[in-house]
C-alpha cells in the first residue's frame, strides 16, 4: 500500500472532519465546517503546530487519517522541546492497515528532527485496542494522566 503523509491544506477539512465523525471520536460529532476554518486560522499562528493527512497513492488521494502534532519549547529539561500527538484517526475501513504505524513514525521522525527529548500522546482508558497498537510501535506508559472538564462560556 502506497501512502502519502503531508501538512494538512484547509481544502482538506471536509475530509478531516470525515475522520472525525467516527463514534469513538466525540461521540461521532464534529465542528461545522465554518468553524473548523476558524480553528484552522488559530492553527496558522501556532509557531509548531500542524495538522497531517495520511492519502492514499500520492499528496492527492484520498484522505485516510489524520493527526496533529505540537512541537512545544520549554525551559525545563535543560531548553529540550517535547512533541505532543492529537486526535489520531484513521478511517474506520483501513484499519489494520499500517496507516496508524506510518503516521506514528512520521510524528517520532518530527520530533526527532526537532531534537525533541520526548513524544507523548494520551488515549482514553477505555480504548484498550489503541493502547495495545501504541505499545506496539514503542509507547510505554508512563506516569498519570490527570483531567479536568472545563466549562466555558459560549460567546
Amino acid at each position: 500500500m502506497s501512502l502519502w503523509i503531508r501538512e494538512a491544506l484547509k481544502a482538506d477539512l471536509p475530509a478531516v472532519l470525515a475522520l472525525y465523525a467516527q463514534p469513538a471520536m466525540d461521540d461521532g460529532r464534529v465542528l461545522s465546517l465554518a468553524d473548523a476554518e476558524q480553528v484552522w486560522a488559530q492553527f496558522q499562528r501556532y509557531p509548531s503546530y500542524r495538522l497531517f493527512v495520511s492519502c492514499d497513492g500520492d499528496a492527492s488521494g484520498e484522505v485516510v487519517g489524520t493527526y496533529a502534532l505540537l512541537i512545544m519549547h520549554n525551559l525545563g529539561h535543560l531548553g529540550s522541546s517535547s512533541a505532543i500527538v492529537e486526535d489520531v484517526v484513521v478511517h474506520p475501513n483501513r484499519h489494520g492497515q499500517g496507516i496508524g504505524r506510518q503516521m506514528m513514525q512520521h510524528a517520532m521522525l518530527l520530533a526527532q528532527q526537532s531534537a525533541c527529548y520526548k513524544l507523548v500522546l494520551s488515549s482514553n482508558q477505555k480504548r484498550q485496542a489503541a493502547h495495545a497498537f501504541y505499545e506496539s510501535l514503542g509507547f510505554q506508559r508512563h506516569g498519570f494522566s490527570f483531567v479536568i472538564e472545563i466549562e466555558h462560556a459560549n460567546p
